[in-house]
């Protein structure tokens, strides 16, 4: 953070490449703190209230991390015929968590997250993000890294959210977005299960990292579907990819996904409903095209890494 000219003011730079960056003017630091991992700093902001800042990353805001959250669970959990046993890798605030218990088919989420720092730190400031989902009874959390749970569980899935930051080189989640990470994620999916990841932001340039992921997932599911949102405190139209054998999020009609809300009860969403489940997958032309073209994938060897300001 910098300190304003001729005032005393606190500003959060986010430096999105070399030649572009975005401020916030801050209002307080609420905490900052360091974990194993990575450094975590609650902050009220003037414009977007309180945001989740980790590392360099906007992380989440609370004033449109619904669209975000709804945006990345109801697509899978609505495409799905019967969620039951739901598995959530990263979502460290809770409003993944929070999102997926609202559906009654749930019997039991499994939360998977490596920095227990980044939980506790979610349970006492970020009480609007989570709302209590975690003291919800079907819920198990597990502080463990994402790729040796995948390895060593035993279980299957209906559908598993990935929800873990973005492929920093050297940070927490720079093994996640590989296709050997997509393999293990399709090893614990059930059959007619359905995986969904938050997949970077999209640009439209020959440097866009989600169409590497797109194609990275293709690799592992006969069904690999892209879709995205403008969020605002991301300052970017963001990416989410969807990966099934069986199941296609383009293909569910309005009418089902309106009955499958209303059966499910699912009420008080502020973005989600069966139109804009329909409008998400309607990609801009360059989008598809440039998913369309690529063919590089990422691999651990080889993996995406988004520029860390």
């Amino acid at each position: 953070m910098n300190e304003g000219k001729g005032r005393m003011a606190l500003w959060l730079v986010n430096r999105e490449n070399e030649f572009k960056e975005i401020s916030h003017l801050v209002k307080d630091v609420v905490i900052e703190t360091q974990s194993p991992f990575q450094k975590i700093r609650v902050l009220d902001t003037w414009y977007f209230s309180r945001i989740l800042v980790l590392d360099n990353q906007i992380q989440s805001a609370e004033y449109d991390e619904y669209v975000y959250h709804e945006a990345l669970v109801h697509p899978a959990m609505v495409t799905h015929n019967r969620p039951e046993s739901i598995l959530i890798l990263g979502g460290g605030e809770g409003a993944t968590l929070r999102e997926v218990l609202r559906y009654g088919t749930v019997k039991d989420v499994t939360m998977v997250e490596i920095d227990e720092t980044l939980l506790e730190v979610s349970k006492e400031y970020l009480s609007n993000w989570h709302r209590g989902a975690f003291d919800d009874p079907r819920t198990n959390i597990l502080i463990i890294e994402a790729s040796e749970f995948l390895k060593t569980t035993d279980k299957k899935f209906d559908v598993i959210i990935c929800d873990i930051n973005d492929p920093v080189e050297g940070g927490p989640a720079a093994a996640v977005y590989t296709q050997e990470f997509y393999q293990s994620v399709g090893r614990v999916l059930s059959k007619d299960g359905i995986f969904v990841s938050q997949a970077v932001e999209i640009s439209y340039d020959e440097n866009d990292l989600h169409s590497i992921l797109s194609r990275t997932l293709s690799h592992t599911f006969q069904i690999c579907e892209s879709y995205c949102e403008y969020i605002p405190s991301f300052g970017a139209m963001w990416g989410f990819l969807l990966g099934s054998n069986r199941l296609s999020g383009k293909k569910v009609s309005m009418g089902e996904i309106e009955k499958r809300l209303t059966e499910r009860s699912i009420e008080g969403l502020r973005f989600y409903d069966a139109e804009t489940h329909r409008r998400l997958f309607n990609l801009p032309k360059m989008v598809r095209h440039r998913i369309a073209d690529q063919k590089k994938i990422s691999t651990i060897q080889d993996p995406v890494k988004i520029f860390e300001g």
